[in-house]
């Protein structure tokens, strides 16, 4: 259980970390904010043309009586907005990162560089275009995933009882699962560490996970947060694939006028806890 309380940690540090930084947190705020106009145009016009775009998709039901034409088209239009809401949701990390790529890659290049002992970060010696195309094939492998965990769920939500306390429960985790894992793959990227290897590092340290990325998930849900979070959790996840890494995490400025002081880290040579 521990590790519910260090991935928790982990996301204050990086929010933290933002904060004392505020060139970096100002140019982190810019895709968030461009993909959250993006979203907010394609929900708007969902709504007023969701109705329309459902009256087209089944002609078949254009002979129905009253009440149950209206009824059924607008269970479909409401299913149709719901699903839209979650898919924007799942997908407004991945998005968000692909369009902000250089801002994020610095910003977890300079907290590799803060907490690191001898002031380096790993580079993956990709050009910017290989680096993009992998980030955004990975995240379509993601996205995949977790829609499909999404529809799952979904259809889980009306069974009786269960579809109200447990899978409502069950959809937070995986979406703080598959958060950290687009969040995570900013700095493990890299490292070059491939989607696969990426997804076992995850899965080994689920209770890191979910400690990190089940609040941030909730957090997320309220409108805007997102966007001023966002900096701040893609330096809480550096510090946390550090972490899954095995790598010395160590606070402090490099201007020399803060002692460096390390995060609690596993005692060297012991297993890792949660793992």
């Amino acid at each position: 259980m521990r590790d519910l309380g260090v991935g928790f940690g982990y996301l204050l540090k990086g929010q933290r970390w933002v904060v004392r930084h505020g060139r970096s947190y100002g140019f982190g705020l810019l895709p968030g904010l461009v993909t959250l106009v993006l979203y907010a145009a394609a929900l708007v016009a969902l709504a007023l043309w969701g109705e329309d775009f459902v009256t087209w998709a089944t002609p078949f039901a254009d002979d129905w009586s009253s009440p149950w034409l209206g009824l059924f088209r607008g269970f479909l239009t409401a299913v149709l907005f719901a699903l839209s809401l979650l898919l924007a949701v799942l997908s407004f990390t991945a998005v968000t990162l692909l369009i902000g790529q250089p801002f994020y890659e610095n910003l977890s290049e300079q907290v590799d560089r803060d907490v690191s002992r001898d002031g380096t970060a790993p580079e993956s010696g990709l050009p910017l275009w290989r680096e993009l195309w992998i980030s955004a094939r990975d995240s379509l492998r993601i996205l995949v995933r977790a829609a499909l965990w999404g529809v799952l769920l979904f259809a889980l939500g009306f069974v009786p009882v269960v579809g109200q306390t447990v899978v409502p429960v069950i959809g937070f985790f995986v979406t703080g699962f598959f958060l950290t894992e687009e969040l995570t793959a900013v700095a493990l990227e890299r490292r070059g560490v491939a989607l696969r290897e990426r997804l076992a590092l995850l899965r080994s340290r689920k209770l890191l996970v979910w400690g990190f990325g089940t609040p941030l998930g909730l957090a997320f849900l309220v409108p805007l947060v997102a966007v001023f979070l966002m900096p701040g959790a893609v330096a809480g996840a550096t510090l946390l694939a550090r972490d899954l890494r095995g790598e010395e995490i160590e606070e402090g400025e490099r201007d020399g006028d803060e002692a460096a002081t390390p995060f609690p880290q596993p005692p060297t040579g012991s297993p890792a806890p949660g793992r």
